[in-house]
């Protein structure tokens, strides 16, 4: 191992190991998040940037490849267990309260739309309801979700193209006969 190729705030770990292993890590974060892509890719990056900053500290007491499948394992573990408190959090707020502002808007006229979000994947479904229901900027809809600002702009994005496509699909078989 060079001494340029080690990362500073962790020197038993080097970049070209990283660099060599990346698609396998890759592998392992697509399986602990049901091969969602994005949320791999959160789980992977959020990985590197543990190691890069040192709060993942290896120290050789297994093999590094280990100890990275661990990292990502773990972030998992704990990206799942914060969004079920957060879930059953919502369950109790929403069961407590008969308030109007916790229950989902659909309106009625609009219900070919709220269809079609319906059939949406789940993070699109979350990104789209939090912000057209709950009013909330991408930036805090993203907070809300666990995601970085930019995984969000992404479900944001690709929920938009999703739903322009489903209503488009759903205009069409309306007017066949």
């Amino acid at each position: 191992m060079r001494d340029s190729d080690v990362l500073d705030n962790n020197p038993h770990v080097s970049r070209s190991a990283l660099e060599a292993m990346h698609g396998q890590v890759f592998g392992w974060a697509l399986s602990r998040c049901n091969y969602e892509q994005a949320v791999a890719e959160d789980l992977v990056q959020q990985a590197y940037v543990e190691l890069l900053s040192g709060k993942a500290r290896f120290d050789g007491a297994s093999s590094l490849r280990t100890f990275v499948f661990a990292v990502v394992q773990n972030l998992a573990r704990n990206r799942y267990r914060k969004m079920s408190s957060r879930l059953r959090l919502a369950g109790e707020l929403r069961a407590e309260s008969g308030d109007a502002a916790t229950q989902p808007v659909e309106p009625g006229e609009t219900s070919g739309i709220w269809d079609a979000v319906q059939r949406l994947p789940q993070r699109q479904r979350d990104i789209m309801e939090l912000v057209f229901c709950r009013d909330m900027t991408i930036e805090e809809a993203s907070r809300v979700m666990g995601v970085s600002t930019g995984t969000g702009r992404a479900h944001y994005d690709r929920a938009k193209k999703a739903l322009r496509s489903k209503l488009a699909d759903d205009r069409i078989r309306q007017h066949d006969p």
